[in-house]
């Protein structure tokens, strides 16, 4: 066999194997054979209260990265201007970022795991070259537990796991339960489905209202839009990606009224803000902050301030005012 034939073999066993095993974590985790680990110092971009004590916020917003991701601790570089833009624009809000939405122990690829250390060699990799194959095999992992997160037979259990995860991040950064404050969970891509998938049992843990935002994300119909409070959907035309989610789950396809999305659609729980020509990746992508609209906003400005003006719209964004950008 020649080298290329070897490539693509080796290629199809990869892809093979990945989707054959997504399901095991969450699976290995609900019957109780691992899970007590912790991760390794979580990501805050918060500063430590002096006192060892917390004041609760109005609103929370937890942010769930792209398929990038690799921890908790390590999430892509082009996002966190984005995630410091969002704390600056919600006042308000408390902006979680702890969360690593593609484990259920929230345990990162480069943790305790017997794989970890070739995840480290992996990441190594891709800071010095982020368009390498190891990017790649990342968003390869990752994507199959999106899937996983999608999928009815397995993704029950896998977004109660995420769920569990946000709910302690809450409770770590004096999240009041059971006191009604409401929590949007913000998933970037991947995260999109993710969300959706954790707010089906989110409202019952923390005893409070959810609202979800989709950053260009890929999303079936998913049973969670039955509990959430409102989804906004933004998304770019020129992203592929984005779109996926309505040919690939046949519960979007407008044929199906009766399933969860078009429910949520004739309700008004759903909510789409096309952005105009977005980019997923690379040159005028979401987070791109030098290629400007001809309003004079960036991409990443343009963005932020639809997310503001939506969760102001809902009362989640008090200080908003349109007359002061």
């Amino acid at each position: 066999m020649s080298i290329i034939g070897l490539f693509f073999a080796g290629t199809l066993a990869l892809l093979f194997v990945s989707a054959a095993v997504a399901p095991l974590e969450s699976l290995g985790w609900y019957a109780g054979w691992f899970g007590e680990k912790e991760e390794e110092e979580p990501q805050e971009l918060l500063t430590p209260d002096p006192a060892g004590e917390i004041s609760p916020a109005s609103h929370y917003l937890v942010y769930l990265s792209g398929i990038g991701a690799i921890a908790p601790n390590s999430i892509p570089s082009e996002e966190l201007p984005f995630i410091a833009g969002l704390q600056q624009k919600l006042p308000d809000s408390l902006v979680l970022t702890d969360v690593f939405p593609y484990s259920v122990t929230n345990l990162g690829l480069t943790g305790q795991r017997v794989t970890a250390r070739v995840w480290r060699w992996i990441e190594q990799l891709r800071l010095k070259n982020p368009m390498a194959v190891a990017a790649f095999l990342i968003n390869l992992r990752n994507v199959f537990q999106v899937a996983t997160s999608a999928d009815s037979r397995y993704g029950p259990i896998y977004n109660l796991g995420v769920a569990q995860e946000i709910r302690n991040s809450l409770v770590r950064h004096g999240y009041p339960l059971d006191n009604g404050t409401p929590v949007t969970l913000l998933g970037w891509s991947g995260g999109g489905q993710i969300a959706l998938g954790a707010a089906w049992y989110l409202p019952g843990l923390i005893g409070g209202p959810v609202y979800v935002l989709s950053l260009g994300g890929v999303m079936s119909d998913d049973i969670g839009l039955k509990r959430v409070e409102r989804l906004w959907h933004l998304w770019g035309e020129k992203d592929p990606l984005a779109p996926l989610g309505e040919k690939l789950y046949a519960g979007r396809w407008k044929i199906f009224p009766t399933s969860a999305w078009n429910r949520a659609l004739v309700e008004g729980k759903i909510v789409l803000i096309p952005l105009g020509p977005f980019t997923h990746n690379g040159k005028g992508n979401y987070f791109d902050n030098e290629t400007t609209l001809p309003s004079g906003e960036t991409h990443m400005e343009f963005v932020l301030e639809k997310i503001q003006e939506a969760l102001a719209e809902e009362g989640l964004s008090p200080g908003y005012s349109a007359q002061a950008v």
